[in-house]
């Protein structure tokens, strides 16, 4: 099986990193094995743990690493590495990747339902387990639609489009891509329709709630903190607001000290730092990567290092 995904920003990633030849990493959202391979080609005496919900990765990753003896790769969450690491007998990390959004392998295989561009059955599951987009867009009542499409899409037309669905969904059940994509086209006012691709957000929004991604994405932080040493570094790559604001949030919390006021003499909080920014601003891509891949047009790297 071939899984096309580029890596992004990969140049940027290593040297956040710091891979140590004898260190243990671990790339908490896999794909096609492209960072994944980077860190490999650093490690000596280390060891890789290559983590991925989907089965289709994780078919992709044995093929190209299953012979390795110094990489294991496990079908999970990046949500669920303190529980990966403590079966493993890990104690702790030297660094976590995680690549947050869906692979182009995902976008561009029309039957798993990402992509506007293709008409496909609503699927939009990363693990291929669960809910479908389908089953969200005929089931759920017009608040929990309007609401989703509001947070996750950050969609201003929102309400229209939840109205148009519910109403095409009374006629015949909409189950697939392009029969959504043109009810959210229509719904949008006609000046606003070619800008961009009217229906981005609200397939951005569906593809979140489908996989519970910010949910995912705070366990997972949170986690993979917990889980490195001390100098350990956690690097992210993100790829629109919602996820960006939510890593830069937390890795600003962990690295605040003493927030007593100015005018006291000493510190009574007893709040230190846990971490450093290894990055101050985040990392994109350059003009090279760009030309060569457009969908790294929005990613961003940040990363810290545990103090």
């Amino acid at each position: 099986m071939e899984f096309s995904h580029k890596p992004v920003l990969l140049a940027q990633t290593m040297e956040a990193l710091q891979v140590a030849p004898d260190g243990i990493y671990l790339d908490g959202t896999a794909g096609g094995g492209g960072h994944s391979a980077a860190i490999l080609a650093q490690l000596k005496n280390g060891r890789l743990i290559c983590v991925d919900q989907d089965p289709d990765a994780i078919r992709v990753l044995r093929e190209r690493f299953g012979h390795r003896e110094n990489v294991t790769i496990i079908r999970s969450n990046f949500s669920e590495i303190p529980k990966i690491i403590s079966e493993l007998g890990i104690p702790s990390l030297d660094g976590v990747l995680l690549d947050i959004g869906v692979s182009s392998h995902q976008l561009d295989t029309a039957e798993r339902g990402f992509s506007y561009h293709h008409d496909a059955p609503l699927d939009m599951r990363m693990s291929q387990n669960g809910r479908t987009a389908a089953e969200l867009v005929n089931e759920l009542p017009f608040a929990e639609l309007v609401k989703i499409l509001s947070v996750y899409g950050e969609e201003k037309f929102a309400k229209n489009i939840a109205r148009a669905i519910e109403r095409e969904r009374t006629k015949e059940p909409v189950v697939t891509t392009l029969r959504l994509a043109e009810i959210v086209k229509a719904a949008y006012p006609p000046a606003k329709r070619h800008d961009k691709h009217p229906a981005r957000k609200t397939f951005q929004a569906l593809r979140i709630a489908v996989n519970g991604e910010l949910d995912r994405l705070s366990e997972g932080l949170d986690g993979a903190f917990a889980s490195l040493k001390q100098g350990g570094r956690l690097a992210v790559i993100t790829f629109h607001s919602l996820e960006d604001r939510m890593v830069k949030q937390r890795m600003t919390k962990w690295c605040e000290g003493c927030t007593c006021p100015k005018d006291f003499p000493i510190c009574v909080c007893g709040n230190r730092p846990k971490a450093r920014l290894v990055l101050r601003r985040p990392a994109e891509a350059e003009e090279r990567e760009l030309e060569e891949n457009p969908r790294s047009r929005s990613a961003k790297l940040r990363c810290c290092e545990k103090i």
